[in-house]
């Protein structure tokens, strides 16, 4: 009999590899895989975070800049924006400034005085500057304010105020809607204490105010310049609030020491004049640096 040779049995089937993970992310052509804490990464990491959450507050800035800026052109012009302000419209550019009249102590208000130097100085051949007298009464803001801004329809509105506590001029960076208990000259409080009900606590605006502050003092002005958060709860605040609420936050409050504490009245119009000319400037360039990216895209 021949012998049978026992068939020796087959290896068992190798399993299917697994298909390769897909990359995390563009920039990563690899599974994922735990890493031990590293300093050095966590530290990078916290630095790109901390310049894209500040390069977002300077995009947002020139969004919301931009964004008025048509807003108001095609109120005023009543047709389609498709170029910058300066090719859509070659005549002046039109900036409010207000100060206030007197109260309490204040019987020369210096941001009246301030504003009215700033008048005979002027912003330029391309500016057409308007001024108003504010008086010191909530309801008079609550109805002037809103009057200005149709009558003009600037660019930019600034208001000026004077503070008995300030040595430096000072650029205020946002309004704030709650806290308003102190009497105006008509021994009048709003019952709300508030300046727009079921608006928002605080509303920023729009102008880079610490950029503002570093040009002009590096411009050698002779007037110390400073930024502030809080512009007082008191008609300050509440008319500052209001213009901000009304253009978007295309507004600024700049309050002024009293006269004589240290500066004269015109080295406060000067002062003012230096503010809002880097303020148009911060707008110019905002608007042109947009027009450029929207013609990059199309």
């Amino acid at each position: 009999m021949t012998k049978r040779h026992k068939r020796k049995p087959s290896p068992p089937p190798r399993p299917t590899p697994p298909p390769l993970p897909l990359p995390c992310c563009l920039f990563c052509w690899g599974p994922p895989r735990p890493r031990p804490f590293d300093t050095t990464s966590s530290f990078t990491m916290s630095m790109i975070s901390s310049g894209i959450r500040r390069r977002s507050r300077q995009l947002w800035r020139e969004l919301s800049l931009f964004a008025v800026l048509v807003h108001n052109k095609d109120q005023k012009k009543g047709r389609g924006y498709s170029a910058t302000g300066r090719e859509m419209d070659n005549s002046k550019r039109t900036v409010v400034v207000t100060g206030f009249g007197p109260f309490g102590e204040h019987t020369i208000n210096a941001s009246w005085i301030a504003v009215q130097e700033l008048k005979k100085l002027g912003l330029g051949s391309e500016v057409d500057l308007h001024v108003s007298e504010v008086p010191v009464e909530y309801q008079t803001v609550q109805s002037l304010v809103p009057s200005l801004w149709k009558k003009h329809h600037p660019q930019l509105v600034v208001h000026v105020g004077v503070s008995g506590m300030a040595t430096t001029v000072t650029l205020e960076k946002c309004g704030r809607n709650h806290g308003y208990k102190g009497l105006d000259n008509s021994s009048f409080c709003p019952d709300s204490q508030c300046c727009i009900v079921g608006g928002p606590d605080c509303i920023n605006s729009v102008i880079d105010m610490e950029s503002v502050c570093k040009r002009v003092t590096s411009s050698g002005l002779g007037v110390a310049v400073s930024v502030s958060k809080d512009a007082g709860r008191y008609l300050c605040d509440f008319t500052y609030y209001t213009s901000l609420h009304l253009s978007h936050g295309r507004s600024a409050f700049v309050h002024v020491p009293p006269l004589g504490k240290p500066y004269s009245g015109e080295d406060l119009g000067r002062a003012l004049q230096a503010i809002i000319q880097e303020m148009l400037e911060l707008i110019d360039q905002a608007e042109e640096k947009i027009h450029c990216q929207q013609q990059h895209f199309h």
